[in-house]
């Protein structure tokens, strides 16, 4: 048999666990043997065993009763014609295997060990190939066992697809799994690949092309719709605001920071000085009068105005030049923020609401909607863990599954674009687009970091930037900036590396 050979690469599809059994089916209408898609995955991971594995070194397989343990027998037969001493494990009986596992099973010539071997001393790589992206229960027995055997004897393994026991829509633990140095999947991304804590245990994630055809590409995405995407620059470059000779400041844009009260003035700074730095033209920053002693003197380029109360903001708000309002850090919870909230709101104004702007409407996100509806302006809201589950205690999103899916059903529920902080940002817009964001560091995990991004994403709608490719924008752009920083950051660098970062977009 000719051995096939993958062709990696990480593209922005992420497709999930039903797209993708789609997607084999209509490569196979289309005239691909189901066998010839196994043998190119098994060659993809034998591929990468012999980067991972000892030169020579000791490889054993684990191969379970679907088609991922066919791709672990493919894997086996070519990593054993290379001279790699390998054992095989098989979960169940070799004659209950069906279709293109049993095909690939049959050209196995080695033994089919039916449990670990007594001493794993000796092996140099695991494959893992016992369940994949489709397990839909907890493991438990053998496979439970195989798991526990391979992590308290700390061996590397190479996971086919996703590490197993891990869900590959969700990213959750069923119950335990492996963690793997190095995941190869096929064709595109799936939703466990970026999600915590599925993210975590793949390790390094590779993504072989395999054969399917653009025509079943194609195919698999119409029938995963509406489309999940990983984010990063080929997402919304083509939407990233672009300066001519006849721009100006006018034509950037007018971002509106609403501060808090004295002492806690820092958070509406932070984020106005982002607006600044993301190319906004202008940014006001709006004060109430105990505070403006404090805010003037750390202000030079972002303007500063007296905003007592929130007939103050209205207002200011009939100047139509200032297109968006960022509402939240530092401001206070309760009726006073919801009242500027709504202000802001009934002006038709590109919202961002952060921080006690979301917690003021804890338990009332249909109120929130409701306001954002009858602006009829866009509207990005970015919450925490905490601060959604506060927004959304009293509906049905907290029960909608997946971070994608509650993120999703908080975007429909509230009309407004929705970015689900955390290692996993998600982002997710009204109409069921979404991105899930890997390209962070925890270091950007310090005090005031939050407000920044709401800052870079006020800045980008105040050029007008679509709201779920701004979001995305920002939440990569902030993530770069951390990476590019590492140890000792605090929220004050991150506008000042802007200039780097975006330099690196040209």
């Amino acid at each position: 048999m000719v051995e096939a050979r993958a062709e990696f690469g990480i593209g922005t599809r992420v497709l999930s666990v039903s797209a993708v059994g789609r997607l084999d089916a209509a490569a196979i209408a289309d005239g691909v043997p189901g066998i010839a898609l196994m043998e190119a995955a098994g060659a993809a991971v034998a591929e990468r065993a012999q980067v991972l594995a000892q030169k020579g070194g000791h490889v054993l397989v684990l191969c379970g009763p679907g088609n991922n343990g066919g791709d672990g027998f493919v894997a086996a037969r070519l990593l054993a014609g290379k001279d790699y001493p390998v054992s095989l494990v098989l979960l169940g009986e070799r004659g209950t295997l069906k279709g293109d596992a049993a095909l690939a099973a049959a050209q196995w010539a080695g033994p089919v060990l039916a449990a670990l071997p007594g001493d794993l001393d000796d092996v140099s790589l695991v494959i893992d190939a016992l369940f994949g992206a489709g397990l839909s229960r907890d493991l438990d027995g053998a496979a439970l066992a195989m798991v526990e055997s391979v992590r308290s004897a700390r061996l590397p393994v190479l996971a086919v697809d996703v590490p197993s026991g891990v869900d590959g829509d969700s990213g959750a633990v069923r119950g335990a799994a492996f963690e793997a140095v190095e995941t190869i999947t096929f064709v595109a991304l799936k939703p466990a690949h970026l999600l915590e804590p599925g993210r975590s245990l793949c390790g390094q994630v590779h993504v072989a092309q395999i054969g399917a055809g653009e025509a079943a590409i194609a195919a698999g995405l119409a029938a995963s719709m509406p489309p999940l995407h990983h984010n990063g620059p080929d997402l919304w470059r083509e939407d990233f605001p672009r300066l001519t000779r006849a721009s100006h400041k006018y034509t950037r844009g007018h971002a509106v920071i609403v501060s808090g009260p004295a002492t806690k003035t820092g958070a509406a700074r932070l984020a106005a000085r982002a607006a600044l730095r993301i190319g906004a033209g202008l940014v006001t920053l709006t004060s109430p009068a105990a505070a403006l002693a404090e805010n003037a003197a750390h202000l030079t380029a972002i303007m500063l105005r007296r905003c007592e109360e929130p007939d103050d903001l209205d207002d200011l708000l009939t100047d139509e030049r200032l297109n968006v309002v960022l509402l939240g850090p530092g401001l206070g919870v309760g009726e006073p923020t919801r009242d500027r909230v709504a202000v802001a709101a009934s002006a038709g104004r590109r919202l961002v609401l952060d921080a006690d702007a979301l917690t003021s409407f804890a338990g009332g996100a249909r109120h929130l909607a409701g306001l954002i509806a009858e602006g009829g302006g866009e509207a990005v809201l970015t919450p925490h863990a905490g601060e959604f589950a506060r927004l959304f205690d009293d509906t049905k999103v907290m029960q909608a599954g997946s971070k994608v899916e509650r993120a999703r059903a908080a975007a429909a529920l509230t009309g407004a674009v929705m970015v689900f902080k955390g290692s996993d940002t998600v982002v997710a817009h009204p109409d069921g687009r979404a991105a899930i964001n890997d390209h962070g560091t925890p270091y950007l995990g310090t005090a005031g970091s939050g407000d920044v991004l709401g800052g870079l994403i006020a800045g980008l709608l105040a050029q007008g930037m679509p709201a779920f490719e701004a979001a995305c924008a920002a939440v990569w752009l902030h993530g770069d900036a951390g990476l590019r920083h590492g140890p000792g950051l605090i929220a004050e660098d991150i506008p000042e590396l802007m200039p780097t970062v975006l330099r690196s977009l040209t």
